[in-house]
C-alpha cells in the first residue's frame, strides 16, 4: 500500500507560481514512478508531468512544457511540482500519482491507467 498526500495549492493571479508537493508512505518511494494529472470541471483527468524512478527521466504535457517542472526528493519520499506562469486554463485539481507496478516508460507515461495509487487532490485556482 502507498499513501499520496498532496498539498501546496491554492489561489494565484495569472502569472503567478505555485508549488505542489505529494508525500508518499508506505513502500519504497525510490522504486517507482510518479506523475502529476489534473481535472477540471467538466473535463477528464488529464496527464500533465511524469518521472522515473531516478528523477533523470521526466515528461510534460505540452500545454505545460516550459512552464511545469517536476521532481523528487528520494529522501524525502516526496515529490514535487514547480509551476509558473499560470495561467487561467491551468485551473483544475491536481493529483499525484504512483506507478508502482513498474509500467512506466517513453510510451505509456500519460496514461492514467499505468498508475496504481493516487492521491486525494489539491486545488489550483488561476484568477485572470
Amino acid at each position: 500500500q502507498v499513501q499520496l498526500v498532496e498539498s501546496g495549492g491554492g489561489l494565484v493571479q495569472a502569472g503567478g507560481s505555485l508549488r505542489l508537493s505529494c508525500a508518499a508512505s508506505g513502500r519504497t518511494f525510490s522504486l517507482y514512478a510518479m506523475g502529476w494529472f489534473r481535472q477540471a470541471p467538466g473535463k477528464e483527468r488529464e496527464f500533465v508531468a511524469g518521472i522515473n524512478w531516478s528523477g533523470g527521466t521526466t515528461y510534460y504535457a505540452d500545454s505545460v512544457k516550459g512552464r511545469f517542472t517536476i521532481s523528487r526528493d528520494n529522501a524525502k519520499n516526496t515529490v514535487y511540482l514547480a509551476m509558473n506562469s499560470l495561467k487561467p486554463e491551468d485551473t483544475a485539481v491536481y493529483y499525484c500519482a504512483a506507478d508502482t507496478s513498474g509500467w512506466f516508460s517513453g510510451s505509456n507515461y500519460y496514461r492514467r491507467n499505468i498508475y496504481d495509487y493516487w492521491g486525494q487532490g489539491t486545488q489550483v485556482t488561476v484568477s485572470s
